[in-house]
């Protein structure tokens, strides 16, 4: 059995690939986590251009600095998570700040634009990482408005399956106002 605090396999093997310059390395990780990154980029700065070039951005800096990731830390997905929200803030941060010069708007208003987008991301980052049962259980009473009774019918589980899925899910994603760094995912303490 391996150690509790041992870092996942395959998240160790791709930072060692990645440092003796994979590309195929890049390309895998790319594959699997560009999606998350991307969304969490648009989730923050709310444009599609400026998502493409933080997606960008952060496979650039992965490329260039494997080592910077510390397995004993967490995750390789919750890493690469807190390095697109940490520049998807900075990006928007300094879009805002430019227009508030431009208009004579509040550092206030930006802080709470950053708080606020920095929620959503995590919240989407939260749902992503959800187990699918209880993901399917909160997008059927969600988007198709059905009630913990059309859940179970449709999941074919019990309504107090039905029930303890959605309770657990919202519990998870009303820790998406918690903690120290607004947005940062869970399990990885990344600044905004």
């Amino acid at each position: 059995m391996a150690k509790k605090d041992a870092p996942p396999r395959w998240d160790r093997k791709m930072q060692q690939r990645l440092a003796r310059g994979e590309a195929a390395a890049l390309g895998e990780l790319y594959d699997r986590f560009a999606s998350l990154v991307h969304g969490l980029a648009h989730r923050v700065v709310g444009d599609e251009r400026a998502a493409d070039g933080i997606t960008r951005e952060v496979f650039a800096h992965v490329w260039q600095h494997p080592e910077a990731y510390d397995p004993r830390q967490g995750p390789l997905r919750s890493w690469v998570a807190t390095l697109t929200h940490r520049l998807a803030v900075q990006r928007l941060r300094a879009t805002e700040t430019a227009a508030l010069a431009h208009r004579g708007g509040s550092t206030e208003d930006l802080e709470r634009k950053v708080r606020h987008a920095s929620v959503a991301a995590r919240a989407d980052y939260i749902v992503q990482a959800m187990p699918v049962p209880l993901r399917a259980a909160l997008e059927l009473a969600y988007f198709q408005r059905r009630d913990y009774r059309q859940t179970a019918a449709d999941l074919g589980v019990t309504e107090d399956e039905a029930r303890r899925r959605l309770r657990l899910g919202l519990q998870l994603l009303s820790t998406a106002h918690d903690a120290g760094a607004p947005g940062a995912p869970p399990g990885y303490g990344g600044a905004v």
